[in-house]
């Protein structure tokens, strides 16, 4: 091929990935594309949405599964898919037909083993593996939900995984274990729906309690015997893929996720296709949360562990929402985040927009009580909406091993005026002043800043 030739067929897939991304623009402000409500600042919002699924995409596109490196699914500056704001969410794009060793150190990690954390720093509140099939939203169509379609070929968490005294363990990702193997494994092909399913993306959820304290694990993922083999150079055909994937995936993320919170949650009204039942309200109720339930079609594919619930604020300047939840068994973690209507959390480094067991004053009678309001009412559990109007309520509880149904967390939702808050409580709760809330955000901002160091 002449060097013209070469020339010509790079601009040809450059002009292909800036037209898949014209298409993925279009998903903001078309309303045959099901966007969000078209606001000012949630169309600002979906801008940066947009360009936060591209910079996602560039790195995966630039991945190679023999020669996998762990990367941030999301962050501050790619939020998305109602993320969870005490999380780092980790990946690394393997190919299940070979072998692969996690090399990883912890803090302190008693807390795993159901122990009180140490004081002073120590590893994430908890932590989980899942090997998927595939990545949520690809497709760009719901029917990637259906059972069997996409799975986790395998999983283990911080209450499983075994630790040495010095934080060190080691996970080994194989097409099946090894005879006499007994360490830490992951399960990288696995038959569902009468399929063969080869694990494609291996996903790291660290979730943090005690953000002043806990820190980041380190890890290595190595292919076994990649030293023996070294990475081909880049070239021209690479170099197409790398463009079209960028263009197509962006596409694709900006419609599924769109469709899904439109038609299946029914973020704005019931429709056709949605979660909820006949004779029910719409599936994310307003000003209301829906029952807490398991992982599911509601989820995306979310994280297997959590039971979630979710619903949408809608308020005016002076309302407010005080939610209640009896917890009778503690879960591993549990936090509350709010999210705008692309699915972005909220800022959570300048403002409590989420707040996780460890940050919360509980009620003398055990119950978890949260305030969501636009005005501070000089409460310790205040979620700040800062001041969007309309946005995503979200909770999460993560169990080792989900405890009956019958003992699965309660939630209640009432709306009351914001001079009504404290009448309506239920129970006292710590009255925060100014300096308070400042010593929360710098420890917001510290923490953060460990959080996604970039070095």
């Amino acid at each position: 091929m002449s060097i013209d030739q070469t020339k010509e067929q790079l601009k040809d897939a450059f002009d292909g990935m800036i037209e898949q991304l014209t298409l993925a623009r279009n998903a903001i402000d078309d309303p045959e594309l099901l966007p969000a409500p078209p606001t000012e600042r949630n169309l600002a919002e979906g801008y940066r949405y947009l360009i936060g699924f591209m910079l996602g995409n560039i790195e995966r596109a630039l991945e190679d599964p023999l020669y996998p490196r762990f990367k941030r699914a999301i962050q501050p500056m790619n939020r998305g898919t109602i993320d969870n704001a005490d999380a780092v969410y980790l990946y690394a794009v393997i190919d299940g037909n070979y072998s692969y060793r996690v090399k990883g150190k912890a803090l302190n990690t008693q807390h795993w083993r159901g122990d009180n954390p140490v004081k002073g720093r120590h590893a994430p509140q908890y932590v989980i593996f899942e090997l998927a099939s595939g990545f949520a939203g690809d497709s760009g169509n719901l029917m990637e939900l259906i059972p069997g379609t996409r799975i986790n070929t395998d999983t283990i968490d911080s209450h499983q995984i075994e630790v040495d005294r010095d934080g060190h363990f080691d996970i080994l990702i194989a097409p099946e274990r090894p005879d006499g193997y007994n360490g830490n494994f992951l399960l990288s092909k696995k038959v569902s729906h009468d399929k063969e399913h080869i694990g494609r993306y291996l996903v790291c959820r660290e979730l943090f309690h005690e953000w002043e304290n806990e820190d980041l694990l380190d890890l290595e993922i190595l292919r076994i015997d990649c030293q023996r083999k070294p990475k081909p150079v880049f070239d021209t055909p690479q170099a197409i893929e790398m463009m079209r994937t960028i263009g197509e995936l962006t596409n694709h993320q900006m419609r599924f996720w769109n469709q899904f919170y439109t038609v299946l949650l029914e973020s704005y009204g019931k429709t056709d296709f949605g979660l909820s039942e006949e004779g029910d309200g719409q599936f994310m109720p307003v000003n209301d949360m829906n029952k807490p339930n398991a992982l599911g079609i509601a989820t995306g594919g979310g994280q297997s562990t959590n039971i979630f619930s979710g619903g949408i604020f809608k308020l005016s300047q002076d309302e407010a929402l005080i939610i209640e939840s009896a917890v009778p068994v503690m879960p591993s973690f549990m936090g509350f985040h709010l999210s705008n209507l692309w699915g972005e959390s909220l800022d959570f480094e300048s403002y409590q927009s989420s707040l996780n067991r460890s940050q919360m004053d509980v009620g003398a009678d055990g119950i978890y009580r949260w305030i969501v309001s636009h005005q501070d009412p000089g409460f310790a559990n205040w979620l700040d909406t800062t001041g969007l109007e309309q946005g995503f309520l979200t909770v999460r509880y993560t169990y080792e091993v989900p405890p009956a149904q019958e003992n699965w967390p309660t939630l209640s939702v009432r709306k009351v005026r914001q001079h009504e808050i404290e009448a309506e409580l239920g129970a006292p709760m710590k009255k925060y002043d100014k300096k308070k809330r400042e010593d929360d955000i710098l420890i917001r901002h510290q923490h953060v800043q460990r959080r996604y160091r970039q070095y």
